[in-house]
């Protein structure tokens, strides 16, 4: 069976969208209209995979409009793309050019369509966003408070602080009403804060922003955060590894699970121990942390087996 590949360049006002073998290239408005037309062309191909690319969150309601209609969408990485359109050769950033080299990353790497989250989940990912922002900017006026020495300066921090933690416990509140409200989440925040090192913060923060938790390999599931390594290779040349790309928020909390998880949880401390005896750099013994500590997460939620030493 031939596969048929779109390809869709999201920006703020339109989608420019191409489709694979055929060449076919067109332009629609980022509204209702235009995502109506969209949809009604490709039900008539009908494609295997879209393929849209995330841009800012201009993607979420294409995406979402996209899976309604039962087309087969996924969300790809743009950094993953760019990269794979460096490989071929395809260096000029206009966007029909991209429009064209995500078709065809989708039709060369056989992308599967994903589920997309349902309205709660959204939600619960706004919330997670909005918790993340507002402690941001706490510590932004933390930084401010210790460079001015003007009270009247102190005092509007002070204020501006104090409304800051009452806006995070009100925000904590609706995040654990949100999740002992859905036994399903419940359930996944009591296996995955039984862990060592994962508190209710990072459990939600992968509820939200990695649904696709316990239903990957290792493999996948690295990727998919931006923690598996990938090493510079030519010819006898070798390169060291590095990661890049996934998702950022969650690599940053499995960064921070896994700072704690060195300490207070004694299978990943005494792992990195041991590579830190074997001439590995902290912070390369860090990210590997981080890696070993997502995989025993995704064990958790596949087996739905809570945390225990063996």
């Amino acid at each position: 069976m031939d596969i048929i590949a779109v390809g869709i360049d999201v920006s703020k006002d339109r989608l420019d969208v191409a489709v694979r073998p055929g060449g076919e290239a067109f332009v629609v408005e980022r509204n209702a209209a235009g995502l109506d037309r969209l949809i009604e062309r490709l039900q008539k191909l009908p494609p295997t995979i879209v393929a849209v690319e995330a841009t800012g969150g201009f993607e979420t309601v294409v995406a979402a409009a996209l899976g309604a209609a039962a087309l087969p969408v996924v969300v790809v990485n743009p950094a993953q793309v760019r990269h794979f359109a460096q490989a071929v050769g395809k260096r000029a950033k206009t966007d029909p050019i991209d429009a064209a080299v995500i078709a065809r990353f989708a039709e060369a790497t056989g992308l599967q369509p994903r589920p997309l989250p349902d309205e709660a989940t959204r939600l619960l990912a706004d919330l997670v966003a909005r918790r993340r922002q507002i402690v941001e900017m706490m510590a932004a006026e933390g930084q401010r408070d210790r460079r001015f020495d003007d009270k009247r300066l102190k005092k509007s921090i002070a204020r501006l602080r104090k409304a800051l933690e009452k806006e995070l416990a009100e925000l904590d509140d609706e995040l654990d009403d949100q999740i002992r409200g859905s036994p399903a989440w419940r359930e996944k925040e009591d296996l995955l804060a039984s862990v060592p090192g994962i508190g209710p913060t990072i459990a939600r923060t992968l509820i939200a922003e990695l649904p696709e938790l316990g239903a990957l390999d290792r493999k996948e599931i690295a990727a998919l955060a931006g923690l598996a390594p990938y090493t510079r290779q030519s010819g006898q040349w070798r390169g060291k590894s590095f990661i890049g790309g996934g998702r950022t928020v969650v690599r940053t909390a499995m960064f921070m699970g896994a700072l704690v998880a060195k300490r207070h949880n004694p299978i990943l401390r005494a792992f990195f121990e041991r590579l830190v005896a074997a001439g590995k750099p902290k912070m390369v013994a860090l990210i590997a942390v981080a890696r070993k500590l997502l995989t025993i997460l995704n064990a958790i939620l596949r087996d739905k087996r809570p945390w225990q030493i063996a």
